[in-house]
């Protein structure tokens, strides 16, 4: 398997965290690494992370926000996991920052 078909499907549970999505959502489109799928589990916000999420969905083709009703973290991430595209999966809190090759490193661990 080559390294430009490796697809990712990066999955961010999204629950109130109005404060640092922005910024998240930032460091993950910043990668070196293109070819991945981002999904927005919308876990019932009530605090603008929602409006961010359509914004960002709005401006980037490989943005897609899944809304449901609260129900906690890991139920965000299991429905991530159900509509996810790619091949492997990465999984990113909305507090957590991404390195700019931090895919590629992902990459150079599963071509080993």
């Amino acid at each position: 398997m080559s390294q430009e078909n490796i697809k990712f499907s990066i999955i961010i549970p999204v629950y109130n965290v109005a404060d640092y999505l922005d910024e998240c959502l930032q460091s993950v489109l910043a990668q070196k690494y293109r070819n991945f799928e981002i999904l927005l589990i919308d876990d019932g916000s009530t605090d603008g992370s929602s409006e961010i999420c359509e914004n960002y969905q709005d401006k980037y083709s490989n943005i897609r926000i899944i809304k449901q009703k609260n129900s906690g973290v890991a139920v965000a991430r299991n429905k991530g996991l159900d509509m996810a595209g790619g091949q492997y999966i990465l999984f990113i809190d909305p507090d957590d920052l991404w390195l700019e090759n931090d895919v590629l490193g992902q990459i150079a661990t599963i071509l080993k």
